[in-house]
């Protein structure tokens, strides 16, 4: 057997244990121990490793600043007053709650990132449960995880992924919008019915009325400012076609110094609460996509794309969204969408196909735990607020949610 099955094998097993998390290991110790058994046994180089993790640097940095943010936001009380007013909104209601807080992730995910609802909202979300006094939060978090995914192609930035995709030929905003629109609009439709009818059996119990809104304090409104201030950015940098991870870093570091300054706080403090184990997670899953695309899956996946394309554009693009959709939560969407990149940019291949690859890469990642970086900073704020939800539920969830959505949306791009 060749040193590719060998590299093909590693990078199955470190997947699968950072899916199911044998014996709780953490997800980044299966990760990063895949990319030290490549090294040691000589099947990718520390040049090629540091390739890999080089590729994965604008992802460090928007991480870094999307999680400075959310830890200021939490420590200076800013998401238990959002929580105040959330709950205050929704009278008592657990269907209005619902209603609300996914509204809230359509709208961070399309103007902040899916990453940036896992971070931001998810703690929020955790928040306003215990103000409620909401004993089964758990379909409230779903959203969350769902919403993300789903509406994570509603403008460039809503995924970094997309950039990915599209890299230096990103088509403009009307052009884009005139392209997904639409689809994402189906995504973020269906995936609400889907999961408002898996979760309406909890849903009935009450949301606790008048609750005392708490006085946001400095740090808290400059905790805010930073998170408005950060989606502007954001916005500017897409449209500017600036990598977003440099502008997100700076910003969120910005602010926990700001912070850190004027309200007095101890800075080893935010720093020891922040999640840190994300960032060799994501490197080592680089490192095991590059010691892949050394095997020449890339070159033997252009050719066969392209030979596809030219005998049949609607079938290659059937076939193309729903391989890299299923295959995203075999490898996570991230490094999925740079090896698809690659392969879309070298082929030179029809839109359809491309718009079908990207819409397989944002929505195919709702089956899974591990689908979509997104989904695992979810699914780690999850636990950090004594929270948790097993690999196989979330799949059975996802079946019924993401096929209905992802079916639905590439049909959308292909009659539109």
């Amino acid at each position: 057997m060749g040193s590719e099955f060998f590299i093909y094998l590693i990078a199955l097993l470190a997947t699968a244990g950072v899916i199911i998390r044998p014996f709780k290991v953490p997800e980044a110790v299966w990760a990063v121990s895949g990319a030290l058994l490549l090294l040691v046994f000589g099947l990718i180089t520390f040049s090629g490793a540091w390739t890999g993790i080089i590729k994965g640097m604008d992802v460090y940095l928007f991480l870094t600043g999307m999680m400075m943010l959310a830890e200021c936001a939490r420590q200076e009380g800013l998401f238990d007053w959002l929580a105040c007013h959330a709950t205050r909104f929704a009278a008592g209601s657990s269907v209005k709650l619902f209603i609300l807080i996914y509204l809230v992730g359509l709208v961070v995910t399309t103007f902040m990132s899916n990453d940036a609802t896992a971070v931001v909202l998810t703690p929020a979300v955790a928040a306003a449960m215990r103000r409620a006094k909401i004993k089964q939060p758990l379909p409230y978090l779903l959203i969350c995880a769902f919403i993300a995914n789903a509406a994570s192609f509603v403008l460039p930035i809503s995924n970094p992924a997309n950039l990915v995709i599209y890299g230096k030929n990103m088509p403009s905003l009307s052009t884009w919008l005139g392209t997904y629109l639409l689809p994402s609009a189906v995504s973020v439709i269906l995936t609400f019915i889907m999961l408002f009818l898996t979760q309406i059996k909890v849903l009935r119990e009450p949301v606790a009325r008048d609750l005392a809104i708490q006085t946001l304090l400095p740090g808290g409104k400059m905790a805010l400012a930073g998170i408005v201030m950060t989606t502007v950015i954001l916005l500017f940098a897409s449209f500017q076609h600036w990598d977003l991870g440099l502008p997100t870093a700076v910003a969120g570091v910005s602010t926990a110094l700001l912070i850190t300054v004027l309200a007095k706080k101890n800075p080893i403090r935010l720093i020891r609460h922040i999640s840190w184990s994300v960032i060799p997670l994501v490197a080592g899953l680089f490192i095991l996509v590059e010691a892949m695309a050394q095997t020449g899956i890339i070159a033997t996946l252009t050719k066969t794309v392209t030979e596809h394309a030219a005998r049949s554009e609607e079938a290659t693009a059937w076939i193309s969204g729903l391989t890299v959709a299923f295959g995203s939560n075999l490898i996570n969407n991230l490094p999925s969408g740079l090896i698809a990149g690659s392969v879309v940019s070298a082929a030179h291949i029809p839109e359809l196909v491309r718009s079908s690859v990207l819409i397989g890469i944002d929505v195919g990642p709702n089956l899974s735990v591990t689908g979509s970086l997104a989904t695992i900073l979810w699914l780690t704020e999850l636990r950090r607020h004594g929270y948790s939800i097993s690999a196989w539920k979330f799949l059975v969830l996802g079946c019924f949610i993401m096929i209905p959505a992802l079916i639905a949306a590439l049909i959308v791009v292909r009659i539109q």
